[in-house]
């Protein structure tokens, strides 16, 4: 579990096939920020771009960790399979930990296009073009997670194309996440709002809440 607080800005610095077909996945290695890994055991959870993965190995004096990401994550997912990329990173949501964002799994639902990236002011608007099946659970004022960011929506436009909607972004998440690295045409990992999903769920199924009787 996570919050979309991002806690570190990371590098891919390799990647290694875990096999010789298409159905095998790849190992990265990446390198964290000074002390980040100061209180992370293998077997942990770390969020890279909004991907929930599981930290197979540890290399304090070098900050560098791995994960093996299958196949299937591969294919559901962007920026996990090229060295020398900037990654945001989140640690996994503690018992104590403040929840300053919203809350946020880990697990991908799609991946969504950048129509827009300009500075507005002192911020920057995003604009992503998101498929059209997340588009129910997108509103405004809701929560989405952007590259594991967590963010809230100021518009959304339904088209033929998909679902476009808008962010703005603060100079301080531009500069403190590897979202100021975003441009037109940029592929970007979408998570939608947890509760939007159940309650999507919830009115499909058609469930009403129980009423007790007086």
């Amino acid at each position: 579990m996570f919050t979309g607080i991002i806690t570190g800005v990371g590098r891919i610095t390799d990647l290694h096939d875990l096999g010789s077909s298409l159905d095998h996945g790849k190992r990265l290695t990446l390198e964290a920020p000074p002390g980040y890994l100061d209180d992370v055991g293998l077997g942990d959870s770390i969020a890279l771009n909004g991907a929930c993965m599981t930290v197979t190995s540890l290399d304090l004096p070098q900050r560098h960790f791995t994960i093996d990401i299958s196949a299937e994550s591969l294919a559901r997912t962007t920026g996990l399979a090229r060295t020398g990329h900037r990654i945001n990173l989140e640690k996994a949501l503690r018992a104590h930990d403040r929840l300053g964002g919203h809350i946020v799994s880990g697990h991908v639902d799609g991946v969504g296009t950048v129509t827009r990236f300009a500075q507005v002011g002192e911020s920057w608007e995003l604009r992503v073009l998101a498929p059209g099946e997340l588009g129910k659970y997108l509103a405004y004022k809701g929560s989405i997670t952007v590259n594991g960011v967590s963010l809230t929506v100021n518009r959304v436009d339904d088209s033929s194309a998909g679902c476009e909607f808008s962010i703005n972004l603060i100079p301080h998440t531009v500069h403190n996440t590897a979202l100021g690295e975003l441009a037109e045409g940029s592929s970007v990992n979408l998570e939608i709002d947890t509760v939007a999903r159940y309650v999507e769920r919830m009115l499909s199924a058609g469930v009403q809440p129980n009423k007790e009787s007086a």
